[in-house]
């Protein structure tokens, strides 16, 4: 079992660009495996995680709701927003400047075969991760993601997660919100869930910007940890 993982920060891409490139290096991954099923052979699957920034953008899952996208593409275009219908799972999400994203793209027979563990590990970082800045995150009970506050009237939604997997290989991830500008949120209803705010790492801690590259060292010290990995930082070639 491969346990390695191939770090790339791709800095401020556009959605679509990242989009097709984590397409490709998961179509790699499985094409390896099919042809190690097909041929007998014992070929090393590649493990990847990619950090990102988007440009404004909104992105809906594949079980999501149009209504859930509560203005028109005019208003998005005097945004400078994109939108995009995408195949993961889960319903709408922003990405934008200030939010750190995260796509793993893991062919889980290297660590385990378990989607549901998987989703809990990538939470269990976002939470471990928080707490070293003081903030109790927690899980909220069929709500995938990382909340403040849950069971209040005042719980609130820092990190957003959405996957897709076949041949239990991995793509899309999460975006943790560190410095994100929350007006964009007002234009949706963030992950179909009414009535649930959103916050951001700078508005929970009271000062105007957070360290992006200091919350990516975090995340990723947890996510090695949790997944017994070795992380290998290579040059961004896209």
């Amino acid at each position: 079992m491969n346990k390695k993982i191939e770090l790339q920060d791709l800095g401020l891409k556009d959605y679509k660009e990242t989009w097709d490139y984590q397409e490709e290096l998961f179509q790699n991954t499985l094409d390896i495996k099919i042809k190690n099923r097909r041929e007998g052979s014992l070929l090393p699957t590649p493990n990847h995680f990619l950090f990102v920034e988007h440009p404004h953008v909104y992105t809906l899952g594949k079980s999501g709701d149009m209504a859930n996208l509560l203005v028109d593409e005019k208003v998005l275009d005097e945004k400078g927003a994109k939108f995009y219908k995408i195949n993961r799972g889960g319903d709408i999400t922003y990405h934008g400047p200030g939010q750190i994203v995260g796509y793993p793209i893991l062919d889980l027979d290297n660590f385990f075969t378990d989607i549901h563990k998987y989703l809990r590990f990538l939470e269990e970082m976002v939470i471990l991760t928080l707490a070293e800045y003081g903030l109790k995150a927690e899980r909220s009970k069929g709500e995938t993601g990382v909340w403040l506050d849950v069971g209040t009237p005042f719980a609130r939604k820092i990190c957003a997660m959405g996957v897709r997997a076949s041949r239990w290989v991995t793509m899309h991830g999460f975006a943790l919100n560190v410095n994100a500008d929350l007006g964009y949120f007002d234009l949706m209803i963030p992950c179909g869930i009414k009535g649930k705010a959103v916050t951001s790492l700078n508005v929970e801690l009271g000062q105007k910007e957070i360290s992006m590259d200091e919350v990516k060292e975090k995340l990723l010290k947890h996510f090695s940890d949790l997944f017994e990995a070795e992380i290998i930082k290579q040059k961004t070639e896209v």
